[in-house]
């Protein structure tokens, strides 16, 4: 049984591979309120590399557009964000990803361990904004005393729109429980909204969440994974929507099935024919997990045509939904 809590936005995390322009505008007609750009390198936008500046691309049904970006150097992030701000209606920065590579270039959650030099970064990326700029981060590098209180409480004051807490360190990454009850001091030592990031599911872990942490609002990363649906299945089961989805009716094989469909006619409104880059990545993630899954990625990594390999895809997920269908 769920806890009643006061509705709150639900954010779809911004996630290198994953939340490409399409996906962000199907995890909308989902029931996300919130999408954020895959994370960006801020040297990639400022040298023009085309692979960086179609990360950032966006849509009018994208409101608002969250641009996030990354990296170690303060005067290219500043210049980053005075490129970007004419398209932006928010600017992201991340001190979040845990990834080797962007911890060895002195940047992401890496920056965690010097506070003055987080500090420092956003104020030189406010300096020169003329659009609201938030942050994503974790809670520390796990190595000494965590440090996002202290930088929530610096950013704050340095006039930061909003804070994203992910509940874990970096040298955690991804392993045990996000530590919601650190997020909870967070959210109860600024004023501005902190949104809670971590193990976040499902209706009842979303509950939980907003009642331990105090957040204004929830990020969900991980569990959108081939899996948009969630933002709905969140609100209908707090009690916080009673329209019907997009699908029709509530069936977890359909609503796979209209999301895959969705999913490729949005790609070919945004890319073109030549389809996403994530588009493998995608049929991958919307079949984990389902009967006949493993035999299906094989296939799926033969196919060089993303025409055929979305068709594939889509008479798969068929199959398994006809029965539903023909309840």
């Amino acid at each position: 049984m769920c806890v009643s809590v006061e509705q709150a936005p639900l954010f779809l995390a911004p996630m290198a591979g994953v939340t490409d322009l399409a996906y962000r505008l199907l995890a909308r007609e989902c029931g996300a309120d919130v999408t954020v750009t895959e994370f960006t390198a801020a040297s990639g936008l400022t040298r023009k590399n085309t692979y960086s500046w179609l990360k950032v691309e966006s849509d009018p049904r994208e409101k608002p557009f969250i641009p996030q970006i990354f990296g170690g150097d303060i005067d290219e992030m500043a210049k980053t964000v005075e490129m970007l701000q004419d398209r932006a209606d928010v600017i992201d920065i991340n001190f979040g990803c845990p990834a080797p590579k962007v911890c060895r270039n002195d940047a992401g959650a890496a920056l965690l361990r010097d506070p003055d030099r987080v500090v420092s970064m956003v104020r030189a990326c406010i300096d020169v904004a003329d659009v609201p700029i938030t942050v994503k981060m974790r809670l520390g590098t796990g190595s000494g005393e965590n440090t996002a209180l202290e930088i929530s409480k610096r950013l704050e004051h340095e006039g930061v729109n909003r804070i994203c807490v992910h509940g874990r360190t970096l040298r955690q990454r991804y392993s045990g429980t996000a530590d919601w009850e650190e997020i909870r001091q967070i959210s109860d030592s600024v004023s501005i909204p902190v949104v809670a990031n971590g193990d976040v599911v499902d209706a009842r872990s979303a509950s939980s969440c907003l009642e331990l942490t105090g957040a204004s609002g929830i990020m969900i990363g991980r569990g959108a994974i081939g899996n948009p649906t969630i933002f709905h299945e969140i609100k209908r089961d707090l009690g916080w929507i009673e329209s019907s989805p997009p699908w029709g009716y509530e069936d977890k094989s359909v609503a796979r099935k209209w999301c895959w469909d969705r999913y490729l006619e949005l790609s070919d409104e945004v890319y073109g024919s030549q389809g996403g880059k994530n588009l493998k990545r995608h049929a991958v993630s919307f079949t984990k997990g389902l009967p006949g899954a493993s035999a299906m990625r094989v296939k799926l990594h033969s196919i060089r045509d993303n025409k055929e390999l979305g068709l594939e895809v889509s008479n798969y997920l068929e199959e398994l939904a006809h029965p539903a269908t023909l309840a």
